[in-house]
């Protein structure tokens, strides 16, 4: 964080950068009371199952300003034909599973394998896969040795989290901010022709 003495490196206000993140998974595994906590600090009691709802937040992460438009989607196991227009449009995913639901996580395989045909292959696209629930260890179905096992193939990042107790949320909101930063270098020319031809960085 800059203080705000320091005037001669930042004499006018940074680019805001804009990314448009999807939050996709199986039904009932915790998007919406994850994508609510992270943007309105509040735990969702109560299990309403969502067909489309976009939220808006600003973030700062390594110093650059983001806009965050967030699109939590409905179970992808319940609207399928809406997969691959919410997945064209997004630069950041997030694909959520329920630590306690095993089931879950093959939803998630699939997701992530319809990420990259879509996005013709390019495995440099930003995803963090999220673990819901984590406070209900009475009912976790998935070790931490088979998420270790799933870091090693996929090779993202995955976080274990809580939406009701705040575990980890901003971490892996975080995390995904700091790939599209680096997967979508800031270009005012391609601003300009709305357009984007981003470099991969690996």
């Amino acid at each position: 964080m800059v203080s705000n003495t320091s005037h001669s490196r930042y004499s006018s206000p940074p680019t805001m950068r804009e990314f448009s993140v999807v939050v996709l998974g199986a039904g009932g595994v915790g998007k919406s009371a994850l994508t609510v906590r992270f943007v309105q600090d509040v735990f969702l009691e109560t299990y309403d199952p969502t067909i489309e709802e976009a939220y808006r937040r600003v973030i700062e992460a390594d110093g650059v300003t983001a806009s965050l438009e967030i699109l939590d989607t409905a179970g992808a196991e319940q609207f399928t034909a809406l997969n691959e227009m919410y997945i064209r449009s997004g630069r950041g995913f997030v694909l959520v599973f329920s630590l306690t639901q095993e089931a879950s996580l093959r939803e998630v395989d699939n997701l992530r394998q319809q990420i990259y045909r879509i996005k013709g292959g390019d495995e440099a696209v930003p995803i963090v896969v999220v673990g819901t629930k984590l406070d209900l260890v009475s009912e976790r179905e998935v070790s931490r040795g088979t998420i270790q096992s799933l870091v090693a193939r996929w090779g993202l990042p995955f976080y274990e989290t809580s939406a009701k107790r705040n575990w980890h949320v901003a971490d892996a909101f975080e995390d995904l901010v700091r790939q599209m930063i680096i997967r979508y270098p800031f270009d005012p020319a391609v601003k300009k022709r709305r357009l984007h031809r981003p470099c991969t960085i690996m």
